[in-house]
């Protein structure tokens, strides 16, 4: 029952408590059945470690496998799949350590444990995750350090300050590697983590879709301004256009997701700016009127919004340049006109009658916008997330009945009213506003700045933007949804742990937005620094670079990194000053050339004399260096350093310039 050797204790222990580490990032995402398997192959490692138990035999192994496998396919539904991989990964990492017999078996170990600790990335990529990774990667090291069995490191806590010291000496490889080294796009990617959820606007919209996002303080997405920044009545971000009506919810129609730009006009000042997105599952970006992107980002689409070929799934960094005074499809009626006039053949016959007295009262369209927005901010309506529930006509309900809603409600109903009186008019969805963050000087938008408006098209002007919400409630638009429902204290009722609810303490706010400065920093320039930031970064320090350029300047920063490197670990100013070794090494160097080698455990004075026996007419000379040199570093009788040195010469000198074989005449 004894263990097999190999596994050195102390290397024993810094598994255990890596494979802890490593397990526990991964906790949110694992079914419970891995914390009952750890335990267990926990427990029957420590007694195979004090020979009482056995290692499992193959049948044993076999059934281990085969178990986890039907564990990961019941508790996922397939083998096969990123969340069902990482289970297994970490099955697999768990039972290797009951069958880990020798140093090799330790090795893989180690090496699971590091693929493992990659793996917790795909789930969440924050900077506390990247800091929290050093942490089983240390622990990691210091297992394999451990399994080097030196004198020194039998004992954890030397081990884990060497791991410690090892990870650091990588930091600056790490960083020019990080700088310098070519940013290439991959050649597969990996799909979002199904449980890795994300908030957001979906392609269709009911009143209260986005009342729900007005509880989520989920971030969507983050923004810096080449300049000043734009007041927040002015903040208005398009996700995507709902053209589409069904009686009950709104939706994009097919046209409009058609990858043609439509026809504008650029007018006023242009904004610049660059944001990081949240994963979204949604191809949409987010942006100001009317927006232009670098080529490849995206594309406008026929209802001015931006769409990507594939859905957002991670953290996504681009700039744009946007027009907010641009004239929008001014020139002629535009083929959208159509799609905006559609309404259900029935329902809501108080509005429709409403829009047909608004109509033959306004002598324009203008005057038909100006009577309804005039309406919502005369009439008792009000703004609140939870509004009372509507009937079958929910825009009479709305309008006549109930008088509360929230922004959809309005922005839905005034476009059914604008239609119903043949106004071509659409819903925009997306976010507006966002809380300054003077730490950054950057805006953080976040789920509960969800928002809807109202587009409607006039000849001569184009579309033009308008928001029945500021009617009802300006608060929500000119300081944001915490004040506009401060009244019936509902802002983010379902989150009492969120920091954004204690704006009001100042020490803690003040905490907080450090922290989110922080992260935006770890996500713009950790996480999205590809190819073009790259290449903006070093132009900036060395000036316009082509690829060849490029290419050898990171081999040079390399080289020199490594010499650096060299020199601290190896220390040469530190080394002692040897004067007398160093000459004995020399002495025998020369004598190896004549054919006498020096054996392996043979003392100075032995092998002098072996040499003086082998090399007869030098031997006093051999004899006469080795007296000098057992004075000075044995018998406490120091010569000069110089005195050796001539011996070493004078002997250089009698030996022959040819190197003969010992036994031949010289």
């Amino acid at each position: 029952m004894s263990a097999k050797p190999g596994i050195p204790r102390n290397s024993l222990i810094w598994l255990l408590v890596a494979q802890v580490l490593v397990i526990l990032p991964h906790l949110a995402h694992l079914p419970l059945w891995i914390i009952g398997l750890w335990l267990g192959c926990a427990a029957w490692r420590v007694q195979i470690f004090r020979m009482r138990a056995r290692y499992p035999n193959s049948w044993l192994k076999a059934a281990l496998m085969i178990s986890a496998g039907f564990g990961v396919y019941f508790s996922r539904g397939s083998l096969v799949g990123l969340e069902a991989g990482v289970v297994l990964l970490i099955a697999a990492f768990i039972l290797k350590l009951v069958e880990m017999s020798s140093r090799r078996d330790a090795l893989v170990l180690i090496f699971l444990g590091f693929f493992a600790v990659v793996t917790s990335y795909l789930f969440e990529d924050g900077l506390l995750a990247a800091a929290y990774s050093l942490l089983p990667v240390t622990a990691l090291l210091a297992a394999m350090i451990g399994l080097q069995q030196g004198s020194l490191l039998t004992r954890p806590w030397p081990t884990l300050r060497l791991a410690g010291a090892l990870l650091l000496q990588a930091v600056p490889l790490m960083l020019v590697l990080f700088l310098f080294f070519p940013r290439l796009a991959p050649l597969w990617s990996l799909p979002q983590p199904s449980e890795r959820g994300v908030t957001g606007l979906a392609d269709h919209m009911a009143p209260g879709d986005i009342a729900r996002l007005g509880q989520s303080a989920a971030l969507a997405f983050r923004v810096s301004f080449d300049g000043e920044m734009p007041p927040r009545d002015q903040l208005y971000w398009r996700a995507v256009t709902f053209e589409r009506f069904d009686g009950r919810r709104w939706s994009q129609s097919f046209a409009s997701q058609v990858p043609q730009e439509p026809e504008w006009e650029p007018a006023g000042e242009p904004l610049g700016y660059s944001i990081v997105m949240q994963p979204s599952g949604q191809p949409w970006l987010f942006a100001l009127d009317v927006p232009r992107l670098e080529p490849g980002q995206a594309q406008m689409m026929a209802d001015f919004h931006l769409q990507r070929r594939q859905p957002v799934n991670q953290p996504l960094l681009y700039r744009a340049t946007s027009w907010p005074q641009a004239r929008r499809e001014a020139g002629s009626a535009p083929r959208s006109l159509e799609r905006a006039l559609q309404l259900p053949e029935q329902g809501n016959p108080r509005s429709r009658a409403w829009a047909a007295q608004l109509r033959r009262s306004a002598r324009t369209p203008q005057a038909v916008v100006d009577a309804l927005l005039v309406h919502f901010n005369r009439q008792p309506y009000r703004y609140t997330l939870t509004p009372p529930p509507v009937g079958t006509h929910i825009v009479d309900d709305f309008l006549f009945d109930t008088r509360s809603g929230f922004c959809a409600h309005y922005a839905g109903a005034m476009t059914f009213v604008l239609r119903a009186a043949g106004i071509p008019a659409r819903v925009v969805a997306g976010y507006q506003g966002g809380e300054v963050n003077p730490a950054g000087n950057y805006l953080s938008v976040r789920q509960f700045d969800a928002h809807a408006w109202v587009e409607y098209w006039v000849a001569g002007r184009g579309w033009v933007s308008v928001d029945p919400t500021f009617q009802v409630a300006p608060e929500r638009v000119e300081q944001g949804l915490e004040q506009a429902l401060a009244s019936e204290q509902s802002f983010l009722a379902e989150e009492p742990m969120s920091l954004l609810r204690y704006r009001d303490i100042g020490w803690l706010n003040e905490w907080r937005l450090r922290w989110d400065s922080l992260n935006y920093g770890w996500q713009r320039w950790v996480l999205n620094y590809r190819g073009e930031q790259q290449l903006q970064v070093l132009q900036r320090w060395f000036g316009r670079l082509d690829g060849q350029a490029l290419g050898l300047g990171l081999v040079a920063a390399v080289a020199l990194l490594v010499g650096v490197l060299a020199l601290l670990l190896f220390k040469p100013w530190r080394r002692e000053s040897d004067v007398q070794q160093r000459l004995f090494q020399r002495f025998e160097r020369l004598l190896a050339r004549h054919g006498v080698w020096r054996q392996a455990g043979e003392g100075a004075r032995s092998f002098a004399a072996r040499a003086a026996s082998m090399l007869p007419g030098q031997a006093a000379a051999i004899v006469e260096f080795v007296r000098l040199y057992e004075q000075q570093r044995y018998a406490q009788q120091p010569a000069a350093a110089d005195e050796l040195a001539r011996a070493l010469r004078r002997l250089r000198r009698a030996l022959p310039w040819r190197f003969a074989q010992p036994g031949e005449r010289s």
